[in-house]
């Protein structure tokens, strides 16, 4: 009698521990599967920026898929003077300067006398939804990265270069 009240106990006592573990499972967050990838600037596959932005930038995916949910990493490539109207995005946008001088202002509207002058080397982050604004000086090249899908909102409507078609 002794060995089973004690086997049933211990079975009650895994049982517990099972369903405990799974609910922590349940918390953790899915692992995203990734492969060891290197890009070299020769290996950058270019193509025209997205109509939402405007015309002249070139854009290369270096991974993920900036289209659905996950990790991305984007490189932008602008001519000299190419302006980003205000705008904001619903998840956090991470911007490295690769070459040339990239502008970066907060605002509902494109004020060059309010941004930040970024070389390369240096990095910005854009909370979610924080509306914000850029242009350049010179070609310029940046890294964009952050977790997707990436979505681009104008402050003004009108500002969207793809609905003016």
């Amino acid at each position: 009698m002794k060995k089973s009240l004690t086997f049933v106990v211990f079975a009650l006592l895994a049982s517990f521990l099972v369903a405990a573990d799974k609910k922590t499972d349940a918390k953790k967050p899915m692992a995203v599967k990734m492969e060891h990838k290197v890009t070299v600037p020769g290996d950058i596959q270019w193509g025209d920026a997205p109509p939402n932005l405007p015309a002249g930038a070139k854009m290369a995916v270096l991974a993920g898929d900036p289209g659905k949910a996950g990790l991305y990493t984007i490189r932008l490539k602008t001519p000299d003077g190419y302006k980003v109207a205000a705008h904001w995005h619903p998840a956090a946008e991470n911007l490295t300067v690769i070459s040339g001088e990239f502008h970066l202002g907060v605002g509902d509207k494109l004020d060059e006398s309010q941004a930040k002058t970024m070389t390369a080397g240096s990095f910005g982050l854009m909370p979610a939804r924080m509306h914000h604004y850029a242009w350049t000086k010179g070609e310029t090249e940046v890294q964009v990265y952050g977790m997707g899908p990436f979505k681009l909102i104008y402050v003004n409507p009108a500002d969207d270069p793809s609905k003016k078609k």
